[in-house]
C-alpha cells in the first residue's frame, strides 16, 4: 500500500513538471518524413543527396539548367486529403522549386496538382507578388506579402489544406488564405486528395525537417 502511494505521488509530480508549452504536445499527430538520416519515407529516382548537416540537397546532373522540367521530384509515399505539411528550404541566387499537393497523376504533377511557388523573389516588394513569384499558387493567386529570406538562408514553409481551403505560412507570416476551389483556373480540377511532392527544377536546392500531419 505504501509503495503504491509513493508511485502515485511520483506520477503526479512528473505530470506537474511538464511545461504547458512542451514541444511534444505541439507535435502531436505530426509524422517526420525526413529527419536527415535516410530517405525511407520518401520516393525519388535520384538526384537528391543527404548532406553532412542533415539537409537534402538537389544535385543537378550535367546539362540540367533553365526552365526545362525534370522528373526527379521527392514524393511523400501516401496520398493526402486534409493535411498540414511543413519544411525548411534554401536556394542560391535565382533559385527555383515548388511544393505540389493534391497531385492526381505522379507522371504529370504540373497539370494534375497545385503548386506553391518557391523562388528567389528577394527584389520584389509586398504588393508586387504574382502567382509565379515566391509563395504564389501557380496560375491562381499571388502571395499577399514577401517574407522570404535572402538566398543562402533557411526559410520555413507551412502549407495547410482543409477541404477546399488553402493556407500558406512563410517564416511565420500568412501569405495565402483562400478557397482554392473558387480561385482555381477553369482548366484545372481540384482533386479531393492527392500526392505531395517537392520539385526538381534542375538547379541547386536544399530541404530539411519535412513533417506532415493529417487533419
Amino acid at each position: 500500500m505504501k509503495s503504491s502511494l509513493i508511485l502515485c505521488l511520483l506520477i503526479v509530480s512528473l505530470v506537474r513538471t511538464i511545461p504547458a508549452n512542451d514541444p511534444e504536445k505541439k507535435n502531436t499527430g505530426f509524422q517526420t518524413i525526413f529527419d536527415g538520416s535516410n530517405l525511407s519515407k520518401l520516393e525519388t529516382e535520384g538526384n537528391w543527396v543527404i548532406e553532412k548537416d542533415g539537409s537534402l540537397y538537389l544535385q543537378p546532373r550535367e546539362g540540367e539548367k533553365g526552365w526545362k522540367r525534370y522528373h526527379h521530384y521527392i514524393w511523400l509515399k501516401d496520398s493526402y486529403e486534409n493535411f498540414v505539411c511543413e519544411f525548411d528550404y534554401k536556394h542560391l541566387p535565382g533559385g527555383n522549386s515548388g511544393f505540389y499537393f493534391r497531385v492526381a497523376d505522379k507522371t504529370d504533377p504540373v497539370s494534375s496538382g497545385f503548386e506553391v511557388q518557391i523562388k528567389d523573389s528577394e527584389n520584389l516588394n509586398d504588393g508586387e507578388m504574382g502567382p509565379h513569384d515566391l509563395g504564389g499558387v501557380i496560375k491562381t493567386k499571388g502571395a499577399t506579402s514577401n517574407p522570404g529570406k535572402p538566398a543562402g538562408e533557411w526559410n520555413h514553409m507551412k502549407v495547410t489544406m482543409k477541404g477546399n481551403h488553402l493556407t500558406v505560412e512563410l517564416n511565420g507570416t500568412t501569405i495565402q488564405d483562400f478557397d482554392l476551389a473558387e480561385a482555381k483556373p477553369e482548366d484545372k480540377d481540384l482533386a479531393k486528395e492527392g500526392f505531395i511532392t517537392i520539385q526538381d527544377h534542375g538547379i541547386p536546392f536544399w530541404v530539411r525537417n519535412i513533417r506532415v500531419k493529417r487533419l
